[in-house]
């Protein structure tokens, strides 16, 4: 029964929400908004719990002394100044908390996406190298597109009807087979969730 309550709390759940969608009630709508708010509360718990395993694991990082344990005791530091910071300074601009945000993690931030850059363009490289066909049609696709974005007078801007139709006919397409895949995809997690086919979310017996 420790394993089956969930798989009912699950399924219940589940079916209540995808009824309310065909079933228009007022009941189901403030049925429905208040599941929202102990999302929100399950949220909160799934946060803590998020936290403790940060903990743990830059700790015991630390304790076995493993390979860049000094970047664990900078993780702990900075977890530990967050979470004292808030409470006693507040979180308004000008603050410690805020002063961390704003010069120390905005700029980290930043930086990992500058260096994304790199890869994304070695990756770009390797990809539009033309040695097949399908090859040669990415790299041609890619150029009409840049040139689209690029001021070269008459051969670019917004009007480039060559890249506009790429980008709303076979871009569009490409991007709406997708949705629907993801779309397909996510019905069928849910119904193996709701039918118990699914059942990591338990954990291990």
């Amino acid at each position: 029964m420790r394993r089956q309550l969930p798989i009912i709390i699950v399924f219940v759940s589940g079916l209540f929400i995808f009824l309310q969608y065909f079933i228009p009630h007022d009941a189901g709508v403030f049925f429905y908004e208040y599941g929202l708010d102990w999302i929100i509360v399950i949220g909160v718990f799934a946060m803590l719990l998020g936290i403790w395993s940060l903990f743990r694991v830059q700790l015991d990082k630390v304790i076995k002394r493993s390979p860049g344990w000094g970047y664990s005791v900078v993780a702990l530091a900075g977890l530990f100044f967050m979470l004292i910071s808030g409470p006693i300074w507040g979180i308004e601009e000008g603050t410690p908390f805020m002063k961390v945000f704003w010069y120390i993690y905005t700029p980290i931030q930043a930086t990992m996406f500058s260096l994304l850059a790199f890869y994304v363009a070695s990756a770009a490289y390797r990809a539009f190298r033309a040695r097949t066909v399908l090859a040669t049609i990415l790299l041609m696709t890619a150029l009409v597109i840049m040139l689209r974005l690029i001021p070269l007078g008459p051969i670019s801007g917004p009007n480039q009807w060559l890249a506009t139709w790429i980008l709303m006919v076979p871009s569009m397409a490409a991007n709406r087979a997708i949705l629907i895949g993801i779309g397909l995809g996510a019905v069928a997690t849910c119904l193996k969730i709701m039918l118990g086919i699914e059942r990591t979310y338990l954990g291990h017996d």
